[in-house]
């Protein structure tokens, strides 16, 4: 079976003039509708209208047009089946081979600041998704089928089995299409059913933008498969790699991996903590990251220099660790990191003299993202029965946001490690504590239950690597709740803190800190992250 008619009707018209060209020139006929329509035949292609096709006008200002029995009979009658090819045939309805469909713009619509309801409810596609959804169905099997496209990138693929041995599409790129029109047109009315349950129950004008609540009352996801994992995070529980269908620039999952070992569930979540992390630095930075918790971060003038300080938080910690920096490694870098075990190394790019050193360690992998400001919609966390849904933690403080409430006032560079201490803590899992000096951590305390136990073990953290926390910076991700959490940090060595504020007890804490000789600013913003 051989493709002989097509149906083509876009809303996105990148690439349809070469490919319906492509198909006039393999003596395909084409259909089409509207604007793809008027299109083609100004590209000089010979195109029949639909309604001449099916002999019926547009209706209802076009709402209209696809459904009709000489479309979806030729679209839906099998190839294999004695009985519907018949019923064409009495019926004088022509099969249709191929269906080229993409469905009307409505996530674009509703995204525009000034759409009102009736746009949006206009742009909801009736009859795109029905041809698909027809069309789909009748993929066929290894004798033939309708061949279904909604994305111009499977353009060339349809046209190179065209030119191949079977002169038609193969079974598997139809079977392959098929089902990306059923997550496409899933998607499309999740975005819609999204769309009307956010809507406030106000009863809005069609004519007025409507007032839509933050959360919608569903909520659709749909991702894309990247990865079948080995395991997750024990080899007892079976793992994959979903890809967000719109991720953005600069997020982990558009790594491209130069080399190493094949990603594991662990090796990815904690390499997301460890970008998450770095990105956030608009100066050169590394990061290293244990068990999802920065245990060494650093500034730097290059690669080499980030690493080497973020090293020394906790040798011991970083063995085995996922290493990222936001800036070019060169070799003196890569030869500095190739002296401890990593599993993974990421950055934005590597000279070829590093990747030449990193090849000599051939199970390393070694990850390459480009920089960007992209960021999830959404964080979600799973919950038996349900979903966690919130905005993602995007809240930088600045110097304008700081309040200094003791009498010592901090320094310029004191201010500027409290911003880093802070920083870093955001990426710490609860309850944090981070001490740092100089542009680099000191010591981390990560996840305890007691805020005044992840105090003591950033101390000994530092104490284990030979650092001093004398005259140090400390950033506790929330409020201490009590003046002990404050004297141990201070007996540690801290002479400044930066904290969110906010307990029945600042007026203690900061007392506190008055007593012992510690400058102190809040932040009005706490970063709990569990």
């Amino acid at each position: 079976m051989t493709i002989q008619t097509a149906l083509i009707s876009v809303s996105d018209k990148s690439g349809i003039v070469e490919f319906a060209q492509a198909l006039a020139q393999r003596g395909v006929s084409i259909l089409s509708t509207g604007g793809t329509a008027r299109l083609l035949a100004q590209a000089g292609l010979p195109v029949t209208e639909v309604a001449e096709h099916t002999g019926s006008p547009e209706i209802l200002d076009g709402r209209v047009k696809t459904l009709h029995p000489r479309i979806h009979g030729g679209l839906l009658a099998r190839r294999d089946s004695t009985e519907h090819m018949q019923t064409l045939r009495d019926q004088d309805i022509p099969p249709i081979d191929l269906l080229v469909v993409n469905l009307y713009p409505f996530r674009e619509t509703v995204a525009r600041p000034d759409c009102v309801l009736a746009d949006a409810i206009e742009n909801i596609d009736i009859g795109g998704p029905a041809m698909l959804r027809s069309a789909a169905k009748n993929h066929g099997g290894p004798d033939g089928g309708v061949t279904v496209v909604i994305d111009p990138a499977d353009y060339p693929r349809i046209l190179s089995d065209m030119d191949g041995p079977g002169h038609q599409p193969s079974y598997g790129l139809r079977l392959e299409l098929a089902a990306k029109v059923y997550a496409h047109t899933a998607s499309y009315d999740g975005a819609i059913a999204g769309y009307l349950t956010s809507l406030s129950e106000s009863e809005p004008s069609p004519d007025e933008v409507p007032q839509t609540e933050t959360w919608p009352r569903v909520m659709t996801l749909q991702m894309q498969r990247e990865q079948t994992l080995r395991y997750g995070e024990n080899p007892h529980q079976a793992a994959a790699f979903y890809r967000d269908p719109d991720c953005g620039p600069g997020l982990l999952a558009g790594y491209h991996q130069i080399q190493g070992k094949e990603l594991s569930y662990n090796n990815i979540a904690d390499a997301d903590a460890a970008w998450e992390c770095v990105r956030s630095f608009d100066s050169g930075a590394c990061v290293i990251v244990k068990h999802a918790n920065p245990c060494g971060v650093a500034l730097g003038a290059n690669a080499h220099e980030a690493y080497t300080q973020a090293f020394k938080t906790d040798p011991t910690s970083a063995f085995g660790g996922i290493i990222a920096l936001n800036c070019m490694v060169d070799d003196t870098a890569a030869q500095a990191i190739s002296q401890q075990f990593v599993e993974v190394l990421i950055a934005p790019d590597y000279t070829p003299e590093a990747l030449a050193v990193l090849g000599a360690k051939k199970n390393v992998r070694v990850l390459r993202i480009p920089l960007g400001d992209g960021h999830n919609p959404h964080d979600v966390k799973r919950v038996g029965g349900g979903w966690l849904i919130q905005d993602p933690d995007l809240k930088h403080a600045t110097l304008a946001d700081l309040k200094v409430v003791t009498t010592l006032q901090p320094s310029a560079q004191q201010m500027q490690d409290l911003l880093f201490a802070w920083k870093v803590a955001q990426h710490v899992k609860s309850n944090a504590i981070v001490f740092t000096g100089q542009g680099m951590t000191l010591g981390v305390g990560a996840g305890q239950m007691s805020r005044i136990d992840s105090a003591r073990i950033a101390s000994i953290k530092a104490e284990n690597a030979g650092l001093s926390l004398k005259g140090s910076a400390v950033a506790s991700d929330a409020f201490f709740p009590f003046r002990d959490g404050l004297d141990v940090v201070a007996d540690a060595g801290a002479q400044c803190v930066i904290q969110p504020g906010g307990s029945i007890r600042d007026d203690e804490v900061i007392n506190a800190a008055n007593e012992r000789g510690v400058a102190m600013v809040f932040t009005g913003t706490r970063h709990f992250r569990h």
